[in-house]
């Protein structure tokens, strides 16, 4: 049963909730653009053999060809109560979001298609729409619950003012859906959140899901020496038709460039990789319950999955949070 005990990769409670999902999440943004469906299969086993349940994506990953992917996957290769389904509806390549009552509960059908379900377990409302009043927004989320096409529901890419006042109005009322997740870019190249909205997501009991914690792949230490052809942001900028929406070249400076020696000093003394060091640290963050790791190739993931077993000294901590202090005064949020 998903979010059952699993062997292997340890679990948290996301957000005052019963749910329980694995410390790493698999993202799937590449699935169907770059990652393939032989190749998104093979990552998707090994994500379970490790012991993961999470995996995340969202309506708009590959135009739907993600979540189309995934459909596949959970019709015969792996099994639906293995996996924990979490996917975003709201946001409009080109347009921005759209978080009207209409759009969103014709968008989660849309996804519950493609993915071949007949519910997410995790529903999250992707942007923040201005035009939309919040009350409208929050009511297909708890039409998306009591209809049975979701479990529980969160937000994703939003301020930190706004998930309080969602998280507010839906504790106001009886019988209202709790938010019980918030998905935000946040790692040593990006602690912006810790500002305002990990505080508030400890104050409401909303759990954090940190996308990008590798920094778009800047953490990996691979743009050490230039933009090697593989490189996400090579291959950003050779797919027009499928822009990055958070491009690595934004931590392609000085000051990160600062913390990614840092962190290849710290993986130099440890033993280990760069990216189990930088995984390692967001993952223990104060509010984080899950780290969502994307990859292209299973070997890039298995690299992310040994960062488990890997647990930071408190000197090498503290050295990494004088080193990157700075960039919680900076703000990489974006789609996701």
């Amino acid at each position: 049963m998903a979010g059952g005990t699993v062997a292997g990769m340890r679990r948290r409670a996301l957000g005052h909730s019963g749910l329980t999902v694995s410390r790493l999440a698999l993202g799937t943004m590449t699935w169907g653009v770059h990652t393939d469906p032989d190749d998104a299969a093979a990552q998707l086993k090994a994500f379970l053999d490790a012991g993961g349940d999470l995996v995340d994506t969202a309506d708009v990953y590959g135009d739907g060809d993600a979540e189309m992917i995934i459909g596949a996957l959970l019709n015969g290769v792996v099994s639906r109560r293995d996996i924990i389904v979490a996917t975003k509806s709201g946001a409009r390549p080109g347009a921005g979001p759209n978080c009207s009552r209409w759009h969103l509960l014709a968008a989660l059908d849309a996804s519950l298609a493609r993915l071949g379900t007949d519910h997410v377990d995790l529903w999250q409302i992707h942007g923040y729409d201005p035009r939309t009043p919040v009350e409208e927004t929050l009511a297909a989320a708890d039409h998306a619950v009591s209809s049975g096409r979701a479990r529980y529901v969160g937000l994703s890419a939003v301020p930190a003012w706004h998930l309080a006042r969602a998280a507010t109005w839906q504790t106001a009322w009886p019988g209202r859906t709790p938010l019980i997740s918030v998905q935000t870019e946040y790692s040593l190249l990006c602690r912006y959140p810790e500002r305002e909205l990990i505080p508030a997501c400890t104050a409401l009991g909303v759990g954090v899901l940190a996308r990008s914690p590798l920094g778009r792949g800047v953490l990996t230490g691979k743009y050490r020496g230039g933009t090697p052809s593989d490189s996400r942001a090579a291959l950003a900028a050779a797919s027009p038709l499928a822009p990055d929406p958070a491009p690595a070249s934004a931590y392609l400076d000085p000051h990160s460039a600062g913390i990614v020696e840092a962190v290849a000093t710290a993986a130099d003394g440890l033993g280990v990789s760069p990216v189990a060091v930088s995984l390692s640290w967001v993952r223990d963050r104060p509010g984080v319950v899950s780290s969502v790791v994307g990859a292209r190739t299973v070997g890039q993931l298995l690299g992310s999955l040994r960062s488990e077993s890997l647990e930071l000294p408190g000197e090498i901590r503290l050295a990494l949070d004088d080193v990157s202090a700075g960039t919680v005064t900076t703000t990489g949020e974006g789609v996701g």
